[in-house]
């Protein structure tokens, strides 16, 4: 599904190593989500997928939405030694994405209906941070759900159990 008419330019630019690495790109992905929140194109498709949710069951509109990218945007890896960042509109053109690029894609889906976003990195066994999911809250006194829909059996709230490190970023 294409709501844009031809492929994304792609910027190059080289972030550090490490947690300052780590740190960059969410900086990035938090600067793409508040730009693309408010494209017309995602507006559109946010209300496309919620269309058939109540009025006000927010909810309801978060698993939407988690879903929707679970089942139209396919997992694949980055270039090989090489970190990249997609535009949500790239990922919905391509119909495809790593964690950032899906994390990207869903928190600017739920921003554009007013639900707040962050991202949260994890590292595992003490590496790294190699993972990155989104969270959101469905009201100022609730807890942040977590969004993976990377992983083929999760739903809203579940999260990875065995990491050892996390990093959080809000949009």
């Amino acid at each position: 599904m294409s709501l844009y008419p031809a492929a994304p330019i792609s910027t190059l630019s080289a972030i550090p190593a490490g947690t300052a690495g780590t740190k960059a790109t969410l900086g990035l992905m938090v600067k793409l989500v508040r730009q693309w929140r408010k494209d017309p194109g995602i507006w559109k498709l946010s209300r496309e997928i919620t269309r058939n949710v109540p009025a006000r069951d927010f909810r309801g509109q978060v698993d939407r939405m988690f879903h929707w990218v679970k089942q139209h945007i396919r997992y694949v890896n980055d270039v090989r030694g090489v970190e990249t960042l997609a535009t949500p509109k790239a990922t919905l053109e391509v119909a495809a994405g790593d964690c950032d690029d899906m994390s990207v894609l869903l928190a600017s889906l739920l921003e554009s209906i007013g639900h707040p976003t962050r991202f949260v990195a994890l590292g595992f066994n003490g590496d790294e941070f190699s993972h990155v999911l989104t969270e959101t809250r469905l009201g100022s006194n609730s807890q942040w759900l977590a969004l993976d829909p990377t992983v083929p059996t999760s739903t809203v709230g579940w999260k990875p159990r065995d990491a050892t490190r996390a990093l959080v970023f809000h949009v």
